[in-house]
């Protein structure tokens, strides 16, 4: 039976067996309050396990302060991670701000739980999914159109917490970070939900019951306590190995990836077929014009130097006929060269993504802003085309 104290602050014990138990504490991730009692429980208490709402990369990132400066921006963007990487730095910015509202580090917690079973000499287990794989499976779980929502609504996240009204900041406290951005996503794409806040639950629980020690404390946010003490109780979760694969892309997303430049040089050839020469060349340079005008727009509005504004518009007409290279990709690169990051952008990133305008003074953020944007300006140009093209051919 729970005690006022443990239900005020979520605190639940669990028996797992007769030789152990855990020590389930709910927290609000932008709480003072429950960073203070998450110290004074490991201290008081001194579990042989402090189990944390936290992945691998983000125990790692709390422990070394100096991860930014090792950042390879080429290679991110070589490995098709920069959307990635953006979308981390605007949660990140969301939570940091919302923190900052009330005055404590983002996570204070999970870093008081951290620091605390150091103090103690208690291990550490992280026990969340890598938020890599998390995010990867809500990106390939969307189609075309809702990737492009949620893309612009975590744009539009960027300035939400300057507004945000207490209601919502004491909702905040009882939901996972990631869920209270994409609520909006999350009404029309249910599977969100699932991803986001269900496998995790299930993630957390296995993560948890299997750690080491008999005395186990684990430390994760209030939203997250009833799914796990459910899986924990019942056992009806998936394995870690289920809950880390990466499901292969859409089929629908792979047809249409080559079905477009199909469907682009089919047009090309029954425009000079049919038409003519005039036909066809006019269907040319409806598709340069239009590909190319949205990707510099797009370039422009990361205010990317101007060779990469220029590399935008030359190189979309092409990579939009070929799946396997993206226009921000080479635009990002011409970034990348043309205004080269030192090592102060790197140190500086933690700072700049506090405000809208540090994501485009930071050169190492705008980088990242060029090769989304570039992108975005490239699909658009290519929807603009097509309808053009047929009109030639009409």
């Amino acid at each position: 039976m729970e005690n006022p104290e443990q239900e005020k602050n979520n605190y639940t014990d669990i028996i797992l067996s007769e030789e152990k138990t855990v020590k389930l504490i709910g927290t609000a991730h932008v709480s003072k309050e429950s960073a203070d009692y998450v110290q004074k429980v490991i201290l008081e208490e001194k579990p042989d396990t402090v189990c944390v709402e936290l992945c691998n990369t983000r125990l790692d990132s709390i422990q070394n302060s100096d991860k930014w400066r090792n950042m390879d921006i080429i290679k991110i963007i070589r490995e098709k991670k920069a959307l990635l990487l953006f979308v981390n730095l605007i949660l990140a910015s969301f939570q940091k701000r919302i923190a900052k509202k009330f005055g404590v580090q983002p996570g204070q917690e999970m870093i008081n739980a951290v620091n605390s079973a150091k103090e103690i000499e208690a291990a550490i287990i992280p026990a969340d999914r890598d938020i890599q794989i998390t995010l990867a499976r809500v990106w390939r779980g969307m189609g075309l159109f809702k990737k492009l929502k949620l893309i612009f609504q975590l744009l539009l996240s960027l300035g939400s917490s300057d507004d945000i009204t207490e209601e919502e900041i004491e909702k905040m406290k009882q939901e996972d970070i990631l869920k209270s951005i994409l609520t909006d996503v999350k009404k029309s794409h249910p599977e969100i939900e699932r991803i986001l806040i269900n496998e995790r639950d299930m993630y957390l629980a296995e993560k948890i019951k299997t750690a080491p020690g008999n005395n186990i404390i684990a430390v994760v946010g209030a939203g997250h306590v009833p799914g796990i003490k459910k899986y924990i109780a019942d056992n009806t979760g998936k394995s870690l190995d289920e809950l880390n694969i990466l499901p292969p892309a859409g089929k629908a997303g792979k047809i249409i990836k080559w079905l477009i430049p199909a469907v682009v040089l089919v047009l090309f050839a029954i425009g000079f077929s049919m038409g003519g020469k005039s036909a066809g060349t006019s269907m040319i340079w409806f598709w340069i014009a239009a590909n190319g005008l949205f990707a510099g727009l797009g370039a422009i509005a990361a205010l990317a130097h101007p060779y990469t504004i220029l590399s935008a518009i030359l190189a979309a007409p092409l990579t939009s006929l070929n799946p396997m290279i993206a226009a921000g990709w080479v635009s990002g690169l011409v970034e990348a060269f043309a205004r080269k990051p030192k090592v102060k952008d790197f140190e500086a990133i933690s700072e700049d993504i506090l405000s809208i305008k540090g994501f485009w003074r930071n050169s190492v953020i705008r980088i990242l802003l060029v090769v989304v944007f570039t992108n975005i300006g490239s699909t658009i140009g290519t929807m603009a085309a097509l309808p053009l093209m047929l009109k030639v051919i009409n």
